[in-house]
């Protein structure tokens, strides 16, 4: 996994955090300070993961990184589904940004999968 910008997953997780800012953002203009921080955190957290596990030490180190970062995103989408359900979300807004929290989550584990396979095929 190189990094840049033909790196898929560092461009995704990127752009999405870009998103969680802007979504930070809304919430403290809407005085939600406490799920914004949460939310704020574990979404930005995702990508500062990916940018770690790409000059991991080993490939164990690249593959534990990118398993902290599907984590943060398991997380994320939990605090989606709590704004939405808590009215501080649209379902339009929800949608937009699930769908792309779910896909950085695939990717993830499909990135695992094949490092585990290519690299540890007997564990």
């Amino acid at each position: 996994m190189n990094e840049g910008k033909d790196n898929i997953i560092v461009q995704k997780s990127y752009e999405f955090a870009l998103k969680i800012i802007s979504l930070y953002q809304q919430l403290t203009e809407k005085k939600e300070y406490v799920l914004s921080k949460q939310i704020l955190r574990s979404g930005t957290s995702i990508g500062a993961n990916i940018h770690e596990a790409v000059s991991g030490e080993s490939k164990k180190d690249f593959i534990h990184k990118l398993g902290i970062a599907v984590k943060e995103a398991r997380e994320t989408s939990y605090w989606l589904n709590l704004l939405k359900d808590s009215h501080y979300l649209s379902a339009t807004e929800h949608e937009n940004l699930s769908t792309q929290c779910n896909e950085l989550i695939r990717i993830l584990n499909s990135i695992i999968l094949t490092t585990k396979e290519r690299y540890f095929p007997n564990s």
